[in-house]
């Protein structure tokens, strides 16, 4: 069956079937091409966005459990613009510099001090749960389009193929034929417009779900760097 599929692609003549093509037709053809090359370019760019995440986060990590100094991490970390990681971490090392200046400024007894200490890691953590999900935002925009494109593509393209269809046999009724011959090229030409439906979709649901899943880890991983942080400024300035 396999060498068959060649002979049959080559065999269309796509001149001709949009040339037969009813203006609705044409409409779902362009349409499904328009989508379809908006999708790829969409996956050509989320891939480069999420690598360079990837790569930058990976250098921001070994960056971060090397170093021994926050500021020297956060200087680093300004120049990872591209890293989820170095993003909320930045934003809890601002917040962390604010309450370091505040602490200085105000006095206050025992009672007062504690007090301090609690909302200052409260302080903390709302920066960094706040900074996950703009980043979160981020990673994850315009990727819906592919899940619509993914969900939608093949209905419109079987819509084109349906008005095709029904063409054809408005034609076959006008003209009183009815041959196989006569219904195998309009008919065949309709379809075409399932199969430039499920040309768009596939690539968009195969991206879509693959983004999706390095998206959770991103959001697992910032999670888990979140942790790892508070406990760090509980040990080392809230003690």
């Amino acid at each position: 069956m396999i060498p068959h599929l060649p002979l049959a692609f080559g065999a269309m003549n796509y001149v001709e079937i949009i040339r037969d093509a009813s203006f609705i037709e044409l409409a779902v053809l362009l349409l499904l091409m328009a989508v379809s090359v908006a999708s790829w370019a969409l996956i050509a760019m989320k891939a480069t966005q999420l690598s360079r995440a990837r790569a930058q986060s990976l250098t921001f990590l070994d960056t971060f459990w090397k170093a021994s100094r926050l500021e020297a991490i956060y200087q680093s970390a300004q120049k990872l613009e591209g890293s989820p990681l170095s993003k909320v971490f930045c934003a809890g090392y601002e917040e962390l510099s604010k309450l370091a200046q505040t602490g200085n400024q105000e006095g206050g007894g025992a009672e007062a001090a504690m007090s301090a200490k609690l909302g200052g890691i409260e302080n903390v953590e709302r920066a960094l749960n706040r900074a996950a999900t703009a980043q979160i935002t981020e990673l994850e925009n315009r990727v819906s389009f592919l899940g619509t494109v993914g969900a939608a593509s093949p209905f419109v393209g079987l819509f084109g193929t349906v008005i095709g269809i029904l063409g054809a046999f408005n034609n076959i009724a006008e003209q009183g034929n009815a041959t196989l011959a006569t219904v195998a090229a309009p008919v065949g030409n309709a379809l075409f417009a399932t199969a430039a439906g499920l040309f768009a979709a596939i690539p968009a649901v195969v991206a879509y779900n693959s983004f999706v899943s390095r998206i959770k880890v991103f959001d697992t991983e910032m999670s888990n760097f979140s942790a790892d942080f508070l406990n760090i400024i509980k040990r080392h300035f809230f003690r």
